[in-house]
């Protein structure tokens, strides 16, 4: 046996052990909540991510048919996380339920192949084995990729890490097939994670300016950078043809840089060319920018018209502490530390690891744009870090006590990653019962109607009740402010009104903009006064609308209220809403602690924050009936009170809040189950959620 397949044996052995070791952690949750009826639904655990609806609901539309008249369902060629899971469901025994649940760990796991064949290009096998045991598992990477979390972040770092193989083999082998490799991963990667498009392009310069910079007079430098732009540079034809169109130029172009001999100053030519090409048509910095400030900005403006942002409300998008940074990189602080100081080591000794840094970069980003993006730092500090155990181990003059102190730090920088992947429970998106009664609305509701709710139940939304929504996941900027005023109106005119107003201006629009549409051209404040009269003259009836209210909206209703709660003029808050849910810590003579430090004078109705104090007008228990309905007993304190305070009995929940958002529709129509029938007909009703339909 040769040494060459020896070592190929020993690579694709380390590859499979490593991808098992992957696959075995990620079913640690499996195992944890299998068990559990109420997250499983037709005969299969739940997925754990809302965006993983987003392309669920793209599978059934191929698949089964189903949203046919949704505007924002995904095509099977513009997503390869839709197309995979289409072919196989079709090609499997497996249902769509377990595709998506599993997926993510099929795939994501398969990053152990790059790490391993990276420390291959330096005969250095067992190093890359250890690393990916450990960048397989990383904290980052396995939130975003466990089992159940099935979203185009199992592509996420995967591929970019197949994309820096061999684009570091070409360095090393000036091998064009190399490049030629390179090229056409970077073709699929957006039909994989269109989201990473800024990162591929950032490798792509770094490429550029490596091999121009190292390798200036070799020709094979300009033949890898020319198949290199061809593949960054967008093709102006729809998916899936402009992915095929372009291997089939990069094929033909390697046929014919093979084949005919150019002059070096023709090869400089069209590799500037090619270059200047891809940085103006592929908007490089207008990508790269508007990427940076979408994670940065605080808002947006339409016409003079001030709307707030989303991303500072979502968690992955906000500022993070240095030591969360250090645990979702590497596990731990010193963790961090020791993979920071083995990188330097890695590119002090083998230069190729500079085409690492747009990955390291955009990990690093992540201190200011939120722990979304330390994931794509994850297996480049995993290789870092146990190669600086390598290098320490060569100390060790016999070969064996090196290999026993690597397994042993590996294990140590693998404790607090295991550990975290222990206490990770993160339940699904929805329950059983919530499903229930999603799957009761898809029973009544028609294809082409519409549910209002809020974003982040979009999704689940489309998946289970087949029908459309106004934001979901993808689509939750000006349009928020539609369902927060909704939510938050103290009027059943206006929330009827412009429920109607919306879907049908979104639908007779071409699926536009609602808030930009009716906005633009007109006062907003004084449309919505407007629509506060019962006379407003409404657009004709087209589909039904359904109110989504679910109890789990409850936690974030104050977030629910920031964008609704503004003056689009200028942008300022109308009021400072109050709204805490809690719980009662302890109760002593009339006495309420509450866990958030409200003190309530159940006898006084009096609410104590801190050293002040405020009058309670009304003080409700709500009790959950078996018939769906809601039992209320109800005390008046003061007439003039500023607070109510609401027991939700069924729930050992409190929630204390002021008079208006106590008379808004969420409050009035989830919590104590009161409507206005003019206007809506409860159709579901449970203690997860409450449907309604709008009459109008």
């Amino acid at each position: 046996m040769t040494i060459e397949r020896h070592q190929k044996e020993n690579a694709l052995l380390y590859i499979i052990v490593a991808y098992l070791f992957s696959v075995l952690i990620r079913m640690i949750w499996v195992y944890q909540f299998q068990g559990n009826p109420n997250f499983i639904w037709n005969g299969q655990l739940m997925i754990n991510t809302n965006d993983g609806y987003f392309f669920a609901s793209g599978a059934q539309h191929v698949l089964q048919g189903l949203h046919d008249a949704n505007p924002r369902i995904p095509d099977m060629w513009a997503y390869g996380t839709v197309a995979l899971t289409v072919l196989l469901t079709k090609i499997t025994p497996f249902s769509l339920e377990t595709i998506t649940l599993y997926l993510p760990a099929i795939v994501s796991s398969l990053v152990v192949a790059p790490i391993i064949l990276i420390a291959r290009l330096y005969k250095q096998t067992l190093w890359g084995f250890f690393a990916a045991l450990l960048g397989s598992i990383a904290w980052s990477y396995y939130n975003r990729t466990m089992t159940g979390y099935y979203d185009t972040d199992m592509f996420s770092a995967m591929a970019p890490m197949f994309i820096l193989y061999f684009l570091m083999k070409s360095t090393i082998d000036f091998n064009l097939r190399s490049a030629l490799y390179a090229a056409v991963m970077i073709v699929i990667y957006p039909f994989l994670y269109d989201a990473g498009r800024a990162i591929i392009y950032a490798m792509g310069i770094i490429y550029a300016l490596y091999m121009l910079y190292y390798h200036r007079d070799d020709k094979t430098t300009y033949h890898s950078l020319i198949l290199v732009f061809i593949a960054l540079l967008p093709f102006p034809i729809g998916a899936p043809w402009n992915y095929l169109a372009k291997i089939a130029v990069l094929l033909l172009g390697y046929w014919g840089l093979k084949r005919v001999s150019l002059k070096e100053s023709m090869l400089i030519g069209l590799t500037a060319v090619l270059f200047i090409s891809f940085m103006y048509f592929g908007h490089v910095f207008s990508l790269i920018w508007s990427k940076v400030m979408g994670y940065l900005m605080t808002g947006t403006e339409l016409e003079g018209l001030h709307f707030y942002a989303v991303n500072q409300t979502v968690r992955e998008a906000g500022h993070i502490p240095f030591s969360m940074f250090a645990k979702r990189i590497s596990g731990s602080e010193i963790g961090l530390i020791i993979s920071l100081a083995g990188y330097v080591m890695l590119v002090w000794r083998y230069r190729p690891f500079l085409l690492a840094l747009p990955l390291i970069g955009i990990g690093m980003f992540a201190l200011f744009g939120g722990l979304r993006f330390t994931v794509y730092a994850v297996p480049v500090a995993a290789m870092s870090a146990v190669y600086l155990f390598w290098i320490i181990g060569d100390m060790f003059k016999d070969r064996r006590w090196k290999y026993t102190f690597v397994a042993l730090a590996t294990a140590m920088m693998l404790y607090p990653n295991i550990q975290h992947i222990i206490a990770y429970r993160v339940p699904t998106v929805l329950n059983k019962a919530e499903v229930q009664d999603l799957a009761k609305l898809n029973n009544i509701a028609d294809t082409k109607d519409y549910t209002l709710s809020w974003w982040d139940y979009g999704y689940p939304i489309w998946y289970y009740s087949d029908t459309n929504t106004l934001i979901d996941g993808g689509k939750h900027n000006n349009d928020n402010f539609i369902i927060s005023k909704i939510m938050q109106t103290t009027s059943p005119e206006l929330a009827a009104n412009l429920s109607r107003l919306a879907v049908e201006t979104y639908v007779s629009s071409g699926y536009k903009t609602v808030a930009n549409t009716l906005f633009e051209k007109r006062d907003p404040n004084e449309i919505l006064l407007a629509l506060q009269s019962e006379t407003y003259k409404l657009p004709q009836k087209t589909r039904d609308v359904y109110l989504y209210l679910p109890y789990r909206m409850l936690s974030i209703f104050p977030t629910v209220t920031i964008f609704g709660n503004l003056d689009l003029n200028t942008g300022k808050p109308l009021r400072n809403p109050s709204f805490y849910p809690t719980a009662i810590r302890s109760s002593q003579d009339g006495i309420l602690q509450l866990r958030n430090g409200i003190v309530f004078d159940a006898k006084n109705g009096v609410l104590h924050f801190g050293k002040e104090t405020k009058n309670v007008k009304y003080f409700i228990v709500t009790t959950n009936q078996r018939d769906g309905n809601i039992a209320l007993q109800s005390q008046l304190y003061h007439l003039d009170g500023e607070y109510a305070v609401v027991y939700m009995k069924s729930y050992g929940q409190l929630i204390v809040m002021d008079m208006e958002t106590f008379r808004s529709m969420y409050v009035q129509m989830f919590i104590l189950g009161k409507y206005d029938k003019r206007f809506f007909t409860p159709v579901v009703g449970s203690a997860y959620t409450r449907i309604y339909k709008l009459n109008i």
